[in-house]
């Protein structure tokens, strides 16, 4: 596969996120602990150094569940093996996490609860909406804000916001050069959602890098939050235009109903999604074997066969029930242990005020490295990542890397 230009261009946009190396700590999984499954770490208060709040929010209930389930999954069991390996200069984490139902006013009412318990630094939010509301009130309070998955451009708008994941123009960018640079196809199709801040931030980056690429952009057709049962004129559109891949940058819930309704029709294109495409095997009711050979670009592939990714999955298993973790639980996982990081580099103490530790961590951000199970990953002051963009294929319905 040819990367050096996709990753060149991506570390000019400076994107980056994860577990940092160099600082004095390893970001090295320890092995999942038995200690608590809610959403506090026990035995915080017999902690030597005190004890540092982390507060997470994201949806537990609703059509994104799958994407917050898995975020305060992985912190959970990051903030275990954390906790169970010495803590962070002395202190025990405590995690509490808030259920927002991927709804912006109810995130910002999450923050309000989550700052009458003591939040000290936040994890969140998970989609891209509410991490925005959220982040208006952490910069009038200078909170550190760390989002695993808030991929909008105006999520890390603020100096005391940084997130883990790419940002939506460059999955767009990096999603157009690997379709492009792979020969994956002449003729694309695009169906994607206008009312979403996630949806058309991608396709518009895509839309603009395709003109350097050697395919072209034969349909574009898009729909909204209020029409999104019935795909078949978008798909009708992209098989009369001749399109040979159809990319998706969607959310794995109306990815499920274009494969469906595209598998009734007799249309079987190459489809090609974004990370909000990881999920799509957990719909309920949905036939997973039309989701064979889908393919999507993200940073983490559960069956890598790295030590760190062995070990995360195998601990993540053993914690919940079986369940395989998807690419928002690497970027949550990587987002604890890119803040132990930090918080190491720079000296925080749990007597500090917010405000203090907000501007200890934004320049302790800079200055580390982590190697995380989403890459080797670095942080610009704009809080954006740089690391490496992969893409995965679901094959036996697994997610398997290329």
């Amino acid at each position: 596969m040819k990367m050096k230009k996709l990753v060149s261009l991506l570390m000019v946009a400076a994107l980056s996120a994860s577990m940092l190396t160099g600082c004095g700590s390893s970001n090295d999984a320890a092995g999942s602990s038995d200690a608590a499954t809610d959403t506090t770490a026990e035995g915080t208060e017999n902690a030597a150094g005190g004890t540092l709040k982390i507060g997470g929010i994201g949806p537990l209930t609703g059509a994104a569940a799958v994407y917050g389930t898995a975020v305060a999954n992985a912190a959970q069991l990051a903030v275990d093996e954390v906790n169970a390996a010495g803590g962070v200069n002395g202190m025990q984490l405590e995690l509490n996490f808030q259920d927002d139902e991927c709804d912006a006013e109810k995130s910002v009412n999450a923050y309000n609860t989550l700052k009458d318990w003591g939040m000290q630094m936040l994890v969140g939010s998970v989609t891209s909406g509410c991490s925005i509301a959220v982040s208006e009130y952490t910069k009038d309070d200078n909170m550190f804000q760390l989002t695993p998955s808030g991929s909008a451009v105006e999520c890390v708008q603020y100096d005391n916001a940084f997130r883990v994941c790419f940002s939506d123009p460059n999955q767009g960018l990096a999603s157009a050069q690997y379709i492009g640079e792979n020969n994956l196809a002449t003729k694309v199709a695009v169906i994607y959602d206008s009312s979403d801040i996630y949806s058309s931030g991608i396709y518009e980056k895509f839309a603009a890098e395709a003109a350097n690429q050697p395919f072209e952009i034969v349909s574009a057709e898009a729909f909204t939050a209020d029409n999104k049962t019935d795909f078949s004129v978008q798909l009708q559109k992209a098989k009369d235009a001749g399109a040979d891949l159809v990319f998706l940058p969607i959310y794995y819930t109306e990815a499920s109903l274009i494969l469906s309704q595209a598998d009734k029709m007799g249309y079987a294109p190459q489809f090609f999604g974004c990370d909000g495409l990881d999920g799509i095997l957990n719909v309920e009711n949905f036939d997973t074997s039309l989701a064979e050979n889908v393919m999507l670009l993200t940073p983490f592939a559960a069956d890598a066969t790295d030590d760190l990714t062995v070990n995360f999955v195998k601990n993540y298993k053993d914690k919940f029930n079986g369940e395989t973790p998807n690419q928002f639980a690497a970027d949550t996982y990587d987002a604890i242990y890119a803040i132990k990081a930090a918080a190491e580099k720079a000296g925080i103490t749990a007597d500090m005020s917010v405000s203090d530790i907000c501007e200890a961590m934004k320049a302790a951000m800079t200055e580390i490295t982590v190697n995380g199970l989403t890459g080797t990953i670095t942080w610009s002051a704009d809080g954006e990542p740089t690391k490496e963009p992969k893409a995965v294929k679901i094959v036996n319905g697994s997610y398997t890397a290329m």
